[in-house]
């Protein structure tokens, strides 16, 4: 069952143009599927650097000039490299092609910006658009669904829809939103597969980390602690690891879009904390398979936490999608006084109190300091973050 994405319009319109097109993501988030559904019907020529075969074909094309390596694929009308990052190398030999106006459009599609963004990027800087391509967003989940009438506008949706959305809700708190796990029947089994070592696969190629056990210790604490400041002196002490380690494990899980870092947000740094960091999983689901919790009770202890994580992960989620055209943060004044998500886009702030059972906002300091009203999500209306983006 293919589910349609938001993604969509973006990439047929970034084939309309000359540039390489680059997608990236997380492993089993659906680039495959979503170029293969944008692109039937055309000439397609498909690489995976994952089979070795094709790689050895590509880097054979390239030993030949550059109308002859189109030959030798078969002179297609578009050439898709699939898991580009395994071939460092790639970004240099396309831009070769690229710079000899083949008529071909190629793109390059990533699990990992590793090395995908740090030599093929490089290589074809001023000839690339990015199209980042996340886990589902809950409007795509409930627009798949049988009962959901195709244009009717997300809140109508939650008004009329309740019991149904409510439902949806709490299976995408539990099982989050990569697309195979939405569609199928086991979804604690899939989301166990995922979370095991395939999911930071590239990670374990880099050979920065030599077992897969350190991460996974690692990510079980991030997973305790989603919504908390996180103190990297503190991880390195309960894992018995140096602080540089930590750091550099961080790093390695955000750029494989397992994780992601949520900054504070300051103007005053002598008033705020302006260093302070928040950690969350772009896909609950993967967050509760590393602790084993697949519950949809909403009474379950950690409702609040995750709840807080679903909603800044669909905001992250949005904002990639449309480029990062926002900032996002937190905010907490030294005198305790916090906001969850704080929106900065260009002159324009937003911010939000996130709350599983809404409550009236206070949000008087931030409002003191900025002019800004603090808006509530709550979990009675899913859809409030997406009018944001």
């Amino acid at each position: 069952m293919y589910i349609q994405r938001t993604a969509e319009s973006r990439l047929v319109g970034l084939l309309e143009g000359r540039n390489v097109v680059i997608v990236l993501g997380a492993r089993q988030v659906g680039k495959t599927t979503l170029v293969q559904r944008v692109l039937a019907g055309r000439k397609v020529v498909s690489l995976n650097f994952d089979v070795e075969i094709d790689k050895l074909r590509f880097q054979a094309a390239a030993s030949l000039s550059p109308v002859d390596a189109l030959q030798s694929l078969g002179n297609p009308d578009y050439l898709v490299v699939d898991e580009a990052q395994r071939l460092p190398e790639a970004g240099r030999i396309v831009k070769g092609w690229y710079d000899a106006r083949l008529p071909v459009k190629i793109l390059l599609l990533g699990s990992s910006s590793l090395e995908l963004l740090n030599h093929a990027t490089e290589s074809l800087t001023g000839r690339n658009e990015k199209l980042f391509l996340p886990p589902l967003l809950f409007d795509e989940v409930i627009r798949s669904r049988d009962w959901c009438p195709e244009a009717m506008p997300l809140p109508d949706i939650a008004g009329h829809f309740t019991e149904p959305v409510r439902t949806c809700l709490l299976q995408s708190l539990a099982f989050g939103g990569y697309p195979e796990v939405v569609t199928t029947a086991d979804k604690p089994a899939l989301l166990r597969n995922l979370s095991s070592d395939y999911l930071w696969k590239d990670i374990l190629q880099t050979g920065l980390v030599k077992s897969p056990d350190l991460i996974k210790r690692l990510l079980m604490l991030l997973a305790h602690q989603v919504g908390s400041e996180i103190s990297v002196n503190e991880l390195a002490t309960q894992l018995h690891m140096a602080r540089q380690t930590i750091e550099r494990y961080l790093d390695l899980l955000e750029q494989t879009w397992v994780i992601f870092r949520l900054p504070s947000f300051s103007t005053n740094p002598r008033k705020e904390i302006a260093k302070s960091r928040k950690i969350y999983f772009w896909d609950t689901g993967i967050r509760n398979a590393l602790l084993g919790t697949f519950s949809t009770d909403e009474l379950r202890p950690d409702i609040g936490s995750l709840w807080e994580n679903w909603v800044i992960a669909e905001a992250a989620k949005r904002n990639g999608l449309a480029g990062g055209s926002s900032e996002l943060h937190f905010w907490r004044s030294r005198a305790q006084s916090e906001v969850d998500l704080v929106v900065r886009t260009g002159d324009r702030l937003r911010a939000f109190e996130i709350k599983w059972k809404g409550r009236r906002p206070v949000g008087r300091s931030f409002r003191a300091m900025y002019g800004v009203d603090v808006e509530m999500i709550d979990a009675g209306n899913p859809f409030a973050v997406d009018s944001v983006f």
